[in-house]
């Protein structure tokens, strides 16, 4: 199966609370921290939501 990369571009301070809860589920914790998920549709949505924090590579 298909991985992407997922690197948090932006800081989740003034977010609503939400999207720091997806953001800490996707695994990221620090500003530039990356990490390497499955690519299937639980994970393109939770990308989806927060989309204007993050950044997203196929691997």
């Amino acid at each position: 199966m298909a991985e992407i990369k997922i690197t948090l571009v932006k800081s989740t301070i003034g977010a609503i609370p939400k999207h720091k809860k997806t953001v800490q589920a996707l695994g990221l914790r620090k500003l530039n921290s990356s990490v390497i998920q499955q690519d299937n549709a639980a994970m393109r949505g939770m990308v989806k939501q927060v989309s204007h924090l993050v950044k997203v590579e196929e691997i």
